[in-house]
């Protein structure tokens, strides 16, 4: 009846840390609709869809996206989601994007960027991720190339 006990005691603590575990970070998978809503010398505004993959077993509540976006290695903009979202376990998402955007951070490579077919986009930041109302910091950091069409 003792070792039963601490057997249960065992179990139950070994429950409790895995249900308690830390999300793990999402995949970066790709950018989707990455297009130029609006031109202007001063600001423009991006918009594109980021897809990600939650390799969790359970469903995890998305509470915040806080992240610096950077466009061949100039940087682009800040990226805010302050929504709440419910992603299924070990399932694909898209979070739409709209980046406002300092043309003069953009002039640098202006003519790289017109020139290439591809840029390099790199997202760093962080997420607030969780299950039952504990939420985490989760960083993630994804770079890729992209194809892009200024004239479509």
């Amino acid at each position: 009846m003792k070792y039963l006990s601490i057997l249960i005691a065992v179990a139950t603590f070994s429950f409790t840390i895995t249900a308690c575990k830390k999300p793990q970070s999402f995949e970066y998978r790709d950018v989707r609709n990455f297009q130029i809503d609006s031109l202007g010398l001063g600001y423009s505004t991006i918009k594109m869809d980021l897809v990600y993959f939650n390799p969790n077993n359970f469903g995890v509540d998305l509470k915040q996206v806080d992240c610096d976006v950077f466009v061949n290695n100039n940087y682009l903009g800040k990226y805010l989601l302050d929504t709440t979202m419910h992603i299924a376990k070990r399932s694909e998402f898209v979070l739409p994007g709209r980046i406002q955007v300092d043309m003069k951070n953009i002039f640098k490579n202006s003519l790289v960027a017109l020139f290439n077919k591809e840029v390099l986009i790199h997202v760093k930041g962080n997420t607030r991720a969780g299950k039952s109302g504990i939420f985490f910091n989760v960083p993630f950091d994804y770079s890729t190339k992209q194809k892009i069409s200024l004239f479509d």
